[in-house]
């Protein structure tokens, strides 16, 4: 179990969460970071006493250090104080969940450093996942999935004798808040409308990430560098309760699934427990409550992300990176109001077919990669 650990992005969804299981499991917690939220950052300060708190807007982190003069936490500002909360010395382990691709550079630093990691963060895999895995390989550490769907095909895979024996994964999705529409009812649907997410509690952007398939999409790219499978062996099924978060098949055609409540502490729990397993502050399955589960292909032609990433993984190198700084980029500008729903998926496929690739062997490729991809969204649209 990891006893002393680091959140990043701990007053998001997933790091509030995890702060539930660090006071089930009575937890150490050595450094807390956030984006702007200084109220709540002061409270978990407060609260969890860390050696290190962060926030990567500065002129808060100056607002927070006044505020917390008091006490004996650190504050620290921008990309080097999450770098250097992801290294604290005493923190055998990080969790990282920051939202989006400044989560890269702090998950390489963590694991240079040695410590293992329970990565919530599915845009470090999905820009840089060569480079993470590699890094964790050469320091012999290891990277433990948050995400509901990699953590159930972990655990899953638990029962496996080798790879070979995997026939292939199946990832579960909800569908998200726009399920079984098509372009012509999506054409003037609102950001209010894309938050509507039928079963999880997420934060805004991986909201719209689900709406739009560009979670699963990730999500795909993710689990092919966790799990080391070809893409043609990753599947996706709409699932619209929430209760199956993942299965295997095997080469016998078994399956085998994971299921639970959707309540992101469980992956959380186990991530940080990992092998062993203990009581749990989310709510136990009732199946019998739930009476039926539905199954359904996904509408690759309406939800074009989705496709759009499974091309990129497919093309391997850069596509990936491009593909994932045009979302952020687009998912941003959609929150804005400044474009619209479907122009997400079209700005992702069109950044994927018109923005210089190639492979990758260094970090400054894969934020150059990702630069331009966001400067190319930027001057479609016309937003800067």
């Amino acid at each position: 179990m990891m006893r002393n650990i680091s959140i990043l992005g701990s007053t998001g969804s997933i790091g509030t969460q995890a702060l539930d299981v660090v006071d089930k499991l009575n937890l150490k917690v050595w450094a807390l970071t956030a984006n702007s939220r200084i109220d709540m950052l002061e409270q978990q300060i407060r609260k969890y006493k860390p050696k290190i708190a962060a926030v990567v807007d500065e002129k808060k982190a100056l607002e927070l250090k006044q505020n917390v003069a008091d006490t004996n936490t650190k504050v620290l500002a921008g990309m080097d104080g999450l770098m250097e909360a992801a290294c604290v010395r005493e923190a055998q382990a990080v969790l990282n969940s920051v939202v989006g691709m400044v989560g890269l550079e702090p998950t390489l630093a963590a694991l240079e450093e040695g410590k293992d990691l329970a990565l919530a963060n599915k845009e470090t895999l999905v820009a840089g996942g060569k480079l993470v895995m590699e890094t964790a390989k050469r320091k012999g550490v290891s990277i433990l999935p948050v995400d509901s769907e990699h953590s159930a095909i972990f655990q899953c895979i638990q029962g496996a004798n080798s790879q070979k024996e995997i026939k292939k994964l199946i990832i579960t999705a909800s569908g998200g808040s726009f399920f079984g529409k098509k372009k012509e009812e999506l054409e003037n649907v609102t950001v209010e409308q894309a938050l509507n997410h039928p079963n999880w509690s997420m934060g805004a952007k991986i909201t719209i990430d689900s709406a739009t398939l560009m979670n699963k999409g990730l999500e795909v790219i993710e689990a092919y560098w966790l799990f080391g499978l070809p893409v043609e062996k990753i599947d996706v099924v709409v699932h619209r309760e929430s209760v199956i978060h993942s299965m295997i098949e095997y080469v016998d055609n078994s399956v085998i699934a994971q299921l639970g409540v959707a309540d992101m502490r469980i992956p959380i729990q186990y991530a940080i427990t990992y092998p062993q397993r203990f009581e749990s502050p989310a709510q136990e399955l009732d199946l019998v409550k739930i009476g039926t589960m539905s199954f359904y292909e996904p509408d690759y032609e309406t939800f074009k992300c989705l496709k759009t990433c499974i091309k990129a993984i497919k093309a391997g190198g850069l596509a990936p990176t491009i593909a994932n700084g045009a979302n952020e980029a687009a998912n941003a500008l959609f929150r804005k109001g400044k474009i619209k729903f479907l122009d997400i998926g079209n700005l992702v496929e069109s950044a994927v077919e018109n923005v210089a690739a190639g492979d990758y062997t260094t970090l400054k490729e894969v934020l150059d990669a990702d630069k331009r991809a966001r400067e190319y969204v930027c001057k479609v649209t016309g937003e800067f």
